[in-house]
């Protein structure tokens, strides 16, 4: 925590839809969703600030939102061109202060302190980085600053969008007094519904109430949530590029998957990934880990801790198959909704490389890896993540041929349909 006001909290607005109203700028002003997937069963990832009038959310399934406001434009995800931007977005938070920490794609904090000497006093530093993120990303970002997260986290929400919010010294709590419940980040539904029933509605209602209340009704945590409530947050600034804790991947199908070749088919290509991960940035895993889901929504986790640290995805494959094979089996081989793989407690790789580890196998794996870098994920996948058409026919059938057909106005078609980038990390 710092002793002055030198916290930044920026949040890029409306991320992913702000970066696709540059792609299409006849939709602004109209309400826009980006979601993963557009089916029934895809998520939203955004939703533009028109169509959070009428409900819509980030994390709220596509079918709900499309009730909610049927006269939305739905886009689909493009996580590569989202990437780039994000990339820049960090670079310029970098050319202030090497104090940069973070909270995903389109977020993160900075300590400013002790460069007041070249670029000014704390909000002078937002208000420039305002500029440059406007001037050379084309969208716009809101800024809290304050003395530590907490506060700037709650300073930037409160001044969306394309806000800039200080928070003085000493004055903490009483910005954070009429704020309703929900406006701290430690109080979620399940909190909140506590709360209210006790006839608490506003932060300041919060700080008003004794500890030993607080502390009978949520134990620990509802000490913690008292002095958040003063905006007290002792937590610092830090550097993590490159310090991952935890990579993990998921996917959620837009139908319901009952073919075990292809969840497995999957995993083995959310394996790939997270290995070039690891090796890129010359990390290893202690810990693997599979997250399931099955319908509506029971969700399962499972992990397993090897003797050895691994960075390989023959091994990370192999750890998260026999989880999933595990939890299938336990649960009947029910159709799965979501299936995902991740790699937990992340130390500096120790091993040598193995023998042949750098033969042709490797170059080939390579070359994919960089494609889904630059294109996304899905870009190239093994035949047996796609769903055949003709899976319901049974194992023996035979489809009938049909010659290829190719567009001769655009040179190698054939390889448009490989596929496009689709899916994301969870937390």
């Amino acid at each position: 925590m710092s002793d002055r006001a030198t916290v930044l909290h920026v949040d890029l607005d409306a991320f992913y839809v702000s970066m696709e109203l540059l792609r299409h700028p006849e939709l602004r002003g109209a309400p826009v969703v980006v979601a993963g997937g557009l089916g029934n069963r895809g998520v939203v990832n955004t939703a533009s600030y028109e169509a959070r009038k009428f409900g819509v959310r980030s994390a709220m399934a596509v079918s709900q939102a499309r009730r909610l406001c049927p006269q939305a434009v739905f886009l689909a995800s493009d996580y590569a061109y989202y990437s780039k931007a994000s990339k820049q977005f960090h670079a310029i938070l970098r050319d202030f202060t090497p104090l940069v920490e973070p909270a995903g794609s389109d977020e993160a904090y900075l300590d400013v302190r002790g460069t007041e000497h070249l670029f000014g006093a704390p909000e002078a530093v937002a208000a420039t980085i305002k500029q440059r993120v406007r001037e050379e990303i084309g969208i716009s970002a809101s800024i809290g600053v304050s003395v530590n997260k907490l506060v700037s986290k709650v300073a930037s929400d409160a001044g969306k969008p394309d806000g800039l919010v200080v928070v003085a010294e000493g004055t903490e709590a009483a910005f954070f007094a009429p704020r309703p419940i929900r406006e701290l980040p430690m109080v979620g539904r399940k909190t909140a519904e506590i709360l209210g029933g006790l006839g608490i509605h506003t932060i300041g209602d919060i700080a008003r109430t004794p500890e030993s209340a607080l502390v009978a009704k949520f134990g620990r945590h509802g000490a913690d949530l008292r002095t958040r409530a003063f905006g007290i947050y002792d937590a610092p600034v830090v550097s993590s590029r490159g310090d991952a804790k935890s990579i993990s991947r998921d996917i959620t199908f837009d139908e319901d998957e009952p073919d075990g070749d292809r969840l497995r088919a999957v995993l083995r290509s959310q394996a790939e990934r997270i290995s070039h991960e690891l090796v890129k940035s010359g990390k290893a895993a202690r810990t693997v880990s599979l997250r399931l889901r099955f319908p509506p929504f029971e969700t399962l986790s499972r992990s397993v801790t090897p003797q050895v640290t691994t960075d390989l995805a023959d091994e990370i494959y192999s750890h998260g198959c026999a989880l999933f094979e595990k939890a299938w089996d336990e649960n009947e081989r029910r159709p799965v909704r979501l299936i995902g793989i991740g790699v937990h407690n992340i130390v500096e790789r120790a091993r040598q490389l193995r023998l042949g580890e750098t033969l042709e196998a490797d170059r080939l794996q390579d070359t994919v890896e960089s494609l889904r870098d630059r294109f996304g994920d899905l870009t190239v996948r093994r035949a047996n993540e796609l769903r055949s058409p003709y899976r319901h026919h049974g194992p023996d059938y035979i489809p009938p041929f049909t010659a290829p057909k190719f567009d001769a106005e655009l040179p190698g078609s054939a390889a448009a349909e490989i596929g496009h980038g689709d899916g994301e990390d969870w937390e």
